[in-house]
């Protein structure tokens, strides 16, 4: 069986053509109408993935992705205004991992979807070939540890929580120490070789990360802004 995912949007045209076009992908679809019945199908089925227009009645999609965020990384792709930069900014800096703003593509939808779900499946472990009797992969930096294996994170001792695409960005600059990327190419790194999308995305995750890994973010130690061209890692790994 495919992957589920929810989509809530308070126009049912939407929720049509989207069931239609992720069904034929293989994906197994969920809908809902507002805000109060999106939070008890997510409780109730647990979707991998879901697909959240901000601008509903009642419980709005912001209010639904901030009480997800509280308890779950699950990937949401946000619906948004065409041309509405402030709902943008606001559900990405939420935790939204992705946006289409409308009127969008469906096909596009499968896309965002397709990648999201491929990267999910490459940050899992492989229990099959996993040798329980090894330590699972540790990165360590100077007040910062990065599992690999089980995709968590501590600074300092303590452990934090981030979402997908904050921990593909982590991975991919620590991978890559004091190597400069711009953001179109994080864009293609983190949301996949054939995305074409704002990199107000990217700006908007480094922010987020920052805040979780840095301990003064308007002066970050570990992810450096490089002036006119983008971002870089700064650290030694420890041995």
């Amino acid at each position: 069986m495919g992957s589920l995912v929810l989509v809530v949007d308070d126009e049912t045209n939407i929720i049509d053509v989207c069931t239609v076009y992720l069904e034929r992908e293989g994906y197994q679809v969920i809908s809902a109408g507002n805000g109060e019945e999106a939070i008890r199908l997510w409780r109730l089925h647990h979707p991998e993935l879901i697909v959240l227009d901000l601008m509903m009645p009642g419980k709005t999609g912001w209010q639904v992705c901030e009480e997800i965020r509280n308890e779950q990384d699950v990937p949401i792709i946000m619906l948004t205004a065409l041309g509405d930069e402030t709902d943008r900014l606001m559900g990405l800096t939420m935790g939204a991992d992705d946006y289409l703003t409308k009127p969008f593509s469906p096909r596009e939808l499968v896309l965002r979807a397709n990648g999201i779900m491929r990267r999910m499946q490459r940050s899992k472990p492989d229990a099959r070939n996993a040798d329980v009797r090894q330590p699972a992969h540790l990165m360590k930096f100077p007040g910062l540890e990065i599992n690999v294996l089980h995709r968590s994170v501590r600074v300092n001792g303590k452990e934090i929580e981030l979402t997908l695409k904050e921990f593909e960005l982590l991975h991919v600059f620590v991978g890559h120490p004091e190597q400069v990327f711009s953001r179109n190419q994080l864009l293609g790194q983190v949301w996949d070789t054939d995305y074409d999308g704002d990199t107000t995305t990217v700006t908007v995750h480094i922010r987020r990360l920052r805040e979780k890994i840095e301990e003064n973010p308007s002066e970050p130690r570990y992810i450096k802004t490089v002036w006119g061209i983008g971002y870089k890692f700064e650290g030694r790994e420890m041995t």
